[in-house]
């Protein structure tokens, strides 16, 4: 396993300093952007920024990201306040990574998907969760080996001649090659159990929770489940699949909170997590929410769209819901303190936003305050009417007083109350 944490865990936060690149792919507002969400990723993973350095270029220097004298202003400034790690918005080439950490010595550098990885690291409570992320870990190492021993220069050259260097590279290689390839064959048991484990759970129509991270999915899940599932104000709050059976109008079903997307989502993070964005892939019924309080959440929207497109889960019938309606102010307006919005609050950024574009574009939208609980009724009126349709289609005859699935919501209750037991 990876023994040695990439930021410590220890109770002293470690300092960072940020650095993005303003391109021609991305604009001095979507930039700034991006390093906010940066700097909240570090805050999550327990890092404290410190300052935040922006260099415009056509596109990023092929040797160390930012031109020269950006290279120099920033050693300039860490050599007067002494940071800990520098973490760029973007991913780095191994080459890149071996001249910035040239030029910064004994500093960590980080990019934004290893930042991820690490966060995913320190969140990941099951032994699936676990094994996915030192796998995505794994996967991102690999290639960045190369030269990593160059330290141990060739001692003796020529032919059939291959120094220390060489041979720990070769032996660090297949390390991580054989460990790539057990913790493969390792969660390939774990995906049979857990489609097995789907399999039973055909007889129920099921609903998954997906959209952007730290939108209050899990907020969302606690109140329609009326269970204790963990919510918090970060970056990926949780990252294991939490399913709960709930009923709806008489109609009993699966509801699982999934991991949350985000913009610059490692690729290997998507691919070790096969198994948890099947729960997405077999659902029936997704509930698309959406923080209608963020400034860019119509790029959010595409960004959860674009990820289900790719793992083929875009055609599913969904239920549009913005959130945070506490939160929401128009952009002329300041936002809402979510603990002083008042009812009077509520009810008229709900009347604002059923009157604006966003309920005529789409069907199924509804808007709603977890926190606050408000607005909750119109939600599962919505979902009901998609339950029913799916239920129906493979329960034509169904009569939950005379053939029941369940002894319904007593049999969820105490269902529920042994899946908390067992989480």
């Amino acid at each position: 396993m990876l023994n040695t944490p990439l930021i410590s865990t220890s109770k002293k936060k470690e300092k960072c300093v940020l650095v993005g690149l303003i391109s021609r792919d991305q604009n001095k507002e979507k930039t700034k952007e991006y390093l906010d969400e940066l700097a909240f990723l570090a805050t999550t993973a327990g890092l404290i920024t410190k300052k935040t350095f922006v260099q415009s270029l056509p596109s990023p220097d092929n040797k160390t990201f930012v031109g020269k004298g950006k290279l120099e202003e920033i050693q300039t400034w860490i050599e007067a306040n002494p940071v800990d790690a520098i973490v760029f918005d973007d991913d780095l080439s191994p080459s890149q990574v071996r001249n910035l950490e040239h030029s910064f010595k004994e500093i960590k550098v980080l990019d934004r998907s290893l930042l991820i990885l690490n966060i995913f690291s320190q969140r990941a409570k099951t032994d699936q969760a676990k094994k996915q992320v030192e796998l995505a870990q794994y996967q991102y190492l690999f290639p960045r080996l190369t030269r990593m021993w160059t330290h141990l220069s060739r001692q003796k050259g020529g032919v059939g001649m291959r120094g220390p260097g060489e041979k720990e590279l070769e032996t660090d290689k297949r390390i991580v090659r054989d460990r790539i390839s057990f913790l493969k064959s390792k969660l390939v048991k774990i995906d049979k159990q857990a489609m097995t484990q789907r399999k039973e759970r055909n007889r129920l129509v099921r609903v998954a929770l997906v959209g952007y991270t730290n939108v209050g999915k899990s907020t969302l899940m606690r109140v329609l489940a009326k269970a204790d599932v963990f919510a918090e104000n970060k970056l990926f709050a949780t990252i294991d699949s939490t399913v709960r059976k709930l009923v709806i109008g008489n109609i009993p079903f699966l509801l699982t909170d999934t991991v949350g997307f985000i913009r610059k989502l490692p690729t290997t993070l998507i691919e070790s997590f096969k198994s948890t964005l099947d729960e997405i892939r077999e659902a029936d019924i997704l509930i698309h929410v959406v923080d209608i309080s963020h400034k860019s959440f119509e790029e959010q929207i595409d960004v959860v769209n674009t990820t289900l497109a790719d793992i083929g889960a875009a055609d599913k019938p969904t239920v549009l819901v913005f959130n945070k309606l506490d939160l929401y102010k128009p952009e002329s307006e300041e936002g809402l303190d979510s603990h002083l919005a008042t009812e009077e609050d509520l009810q008229l950024n709900l009347k604002r936003l059923k009157n604006s574009y966003l309920n005529k574009n789409t069907e199924n939208v509804v808007f709603i305050s977890a926190e606050n609980k408000e607005n909750i009724a119109e939600l599962r009126d919505t979902l009901n009417t998609l339950l029913a349709e799916r239920h129906f289609a493979i329960y034509p005859n169904w009569d939950p007083k005379q053939n029941p699935l369940y002894d319904w919501q007593g049999q969820i209750d105490q269902d529920n109350q042994e899946q908390e037991q067992a989480d």
